[in-house]
């Protein structure tokens, strides 16, 4: 069995200032960039039988500087629609939100290109993906470039806790991250690992 290893894109300008970004389709950084070049060293050693990208330019452009060209786009992967949160940190939600957080509060609906999702949408979505990319995984190794939210989400639904749980496994930017088995139960081998310097 292969592992489920797991790419949170490089930095963003919205990431770097703390901006929730759902469906707003940003570049990376210049940081960003280098972050993804420095995680191919820690992929070249990998045989893969599948690369799967979020459609998001940061995702995808992230692939591609990580040494994975083959990376085939999957809307399943797009980070969590944060409704009428979007561009907003979470200091400033919580103007008008007092004590806010994501995990258990949730979004508000925003305009038609951010309608909102809640965390039972986002972890079937991802369910969808785990579903298509477990099987793949008796052929080696398979790899996902996406966000953190998401990213998170599928690693509670991959453990077997309720989606929610997401919310323990911090996740920064331009990091891998790796799960796989032990004796046949689901585990994290890595977390959070950042690139090499």
């Amino acid at each position: 069995m292969g592992d489920l290893i797991l790419l949170r894109h490089g930095e963003t300008e919205w990431s770097l200032a703390g901006k929730h970004t759902g469906r707003t389709d940003l570049p990376l950084t210049p940081r960003g960039e280098a972050a993804a070049m420095a995680l191919a060293p820690l992929l070249s050693r990998r045989r893969f039988a599948a690369v799967f990208s979020s459609p998001a330019q940061r995702a995808a452009t992230t692939a591609v500087l990580a040494g994975l060209d083959d990376a085939q786009p999957q809307p399943d992967l797009w980070e969590w629609d944060y409704g009428g949160y979007e561009g907003l940190t979470t200091p400033e939600i919580r103007q008008t939100r007092p004590g806010w957080y994501l995990w258990r509060d949730g979004v508000i609906p925003g305009d038609a290109g951010h309608p909102g999702e809640t965390i039972e949408q986002v972890a079937h979505r991802v369910g969808r993906m785990l579903a298509r990319v477990v099987p793949l995984l008796a052929d080696g190794d398979v790899v996902l470039v996406a966000h953190g939210h998401v990213l998170r989400t599928l690693t509670a639904c991959y453990l077997r806790l309720p989606p929610p749980c997401g919310r323990l496994f911090r996740l920064d930017t331009g990091t891998i991250s790796t799960l796989g088995t032990e004796r046949d139960e689901p585990v994290i081998v890595s977390w959070n690992v950042p690139p090499c310097p």
